[in-house]
């Protein structure tokens, strides 16, 4: 791992306590060019580990809380006509939405209706926004943390499977151990500290090594490995459907980047196992009859390396 990763990981074990796992899997997204899904019960420091990741990257951060009356112009800007001063003369100004960031965090994204929630998808996976017939690119790198509450929950409205697969990954913190809660009731106000955390990775660098992600190296033996996963989730698993091109793309890109994570330039069945849960199983949770969290596992326990 990079002096400028490790550092980066550090800090935020030093605001997210005892989750470490969950903090790598977070950055080998932002590094893959990924969006990232937190899904967790309200209080579990999903909004707090976002902004902290903005922090140490030193990233322009924006936040919009996703309520039932959002609407799409809330997200993506609006245009505005706009008088000259002391003439009867004027013209449209286009006005940014909080979208034109480099990481937006969507915080409880799924109590919002389904045209907002539509709002991300053309940024999510084109990196530009339409806006009345006109296209703008958004800054780069742009990142979407997305927070999510258990869809069991009143006011929720579920993602459907199109929005679930632009996100690379899902994943969820947890209560913490019980030495580290014992040290969040004994330290200072974690929000605060995400407020004051020093950035360590500048926007070129990150930039360097989401190449450096792309120039990972992966073996026939690896990438057939990679694809008997794939035709497992298809044709043997008994789902009703499996994983789509994207969907592979997408685990390949997150076992690169856990490699880059982890200082390699080649990619192991081990780097696909270790992204495979956070990958997967929202991709597949409606195929497996809503038993998502045992789909990777069995993926693990069926599909044989044999390199």
């Amino acid at each position: 791992m990079s002096t400028e990763l490790q550092a980066a990981i550090s800090r935020l074990n030093h605001i997210i306590l005892g989750k470490q796992p969950q903090l790598k899997l977070a950055m080998s997204c932002l590094l893959a060019r990924g969006h990232l899904l937190l899904e967790d019960l309200p209080g579990m420091g999903k909004t707090t580990l976002s902004h902290a990741l903005a922090g140490v990257l030193g990233l322009d951060y924006n936040r919009v809380q996703f309520t039932s009356d959002l609407l799409p112009a809330d997200v993506l800007g609006v245009s505005v006509f706009e008088r000259e001063p002391g003439s009867e003369q004027g013209r449209f100004r286009f006005h940014p939405g909080p979208v034109f960031c480099q990481l937006l965090l969507a915080d409880e994204i799924n109590r919002a209706t389904p045209k907002a929630q539509s709002a991300l998808l053309e940024a999510m996976e084109e990196r530009q926004v339409t806006v009345e017939g006109e296209t703008r690119p958004l800054p780069e790198p742009f990142f979407v943390i997305a927070t999510q509450n258990p869809v069991h929950q009143s006011g929720t409205f579920p993602l459907p499977e199109s929005q679930l697969d632009r996100f690379l990954m899902r994943i969820s913190l947890g209560y913490p151990d019980e030495k580290s809660e014992r040290a969040l009731f004994e330290g200072r106000d974690h929000r605060q500290l995400a407020n004051e955390v020093e950035q360590v990775l500048s926007a070129g660098t990150l930039q360097q090594l989401q190449q450096q992600v792309s120039d990972v190296k992966a073996s026939g033996s690896v990438l057939d490995y990679l694809q008997r996963i794939i035709a497992y989730t298809r044709y043997d698993g008994g789902y009703q459907y499996g994983l789509s091109p994207r969907g592979g793309l997408a685990l390949l890109r997150a076992a690169k980047a856990w490699a880059v994570l982890h200082g390699r330039q080649h990619l192991l069945p081990e780097d696909i196992q270790a992204v495979l849960a956070a990958v997967v199983d929202h991709r597949l949770a409606e195929a497996a009859d809503g038993s998502a969290g045992r789909v990777s596992q069995q993926i693990l326990n069926k599909v044989p390396v044999l390199l």
